[in-house]
């Protein structure tokens, strides 16, 4: 089953927001606007993870936040300060087993990517 939950999250100007978002990997998919000069509301995927962003202000209230779990969270932190992406807290492995890093997005979103800490076969090496 593929992804069966789409954040969203509310963005002030789509023409600060999208481009952010662009560099981070992620595509547009789509966007809607009823007319011009109305809000626009974008769908936007990276990696097969897909969120809503609105410039609708009774969609959602800035300063949401989204965990997304990635392969490698350290090719993340790359790939993203190669793109001028601010980090916020850089990678570090947490108490729960895992390996976090933080980014805020223009309107103060929270984006927390994160890889498991624990390989893959680590409970097989465990067994006797």
């Amino acid at each position: 089953m593929g992804q069966t939950v789409i954040p969203q999250l509310r963005m002030l100007r789509a023409g600060i927001s999208l481009p952010f978002y662009e560099r981070l990997g992620f595509s547009v998919d789509w966007q809607h606007q009823f007319e011009p000069g109305f809000p626009l509301f974008v769908q936007l995927t990276r990696a097969g993870q897909t969120i809503f962003l609105s410039e609708h202000r009774d969609d959602c209230a800035v300063g949401g936040a989204v965990y997304f779990v990635v392969p490698d969270v350290d090719e993340c932190h790359r790939a993203f300060a190669a793109n001028g992406i601010a980090i916020a807290e850089p990678p570090e492995n947490t108490p729960w087993d895992t390996r976090e890093m933080l980014v805020a997005d223009p309107d103060g979103n929270r984006l927390r990517f994160a890889t498991d800490a624990t390989p893959a076969n680590a409970d097989d090496a465990n067994k006797p």
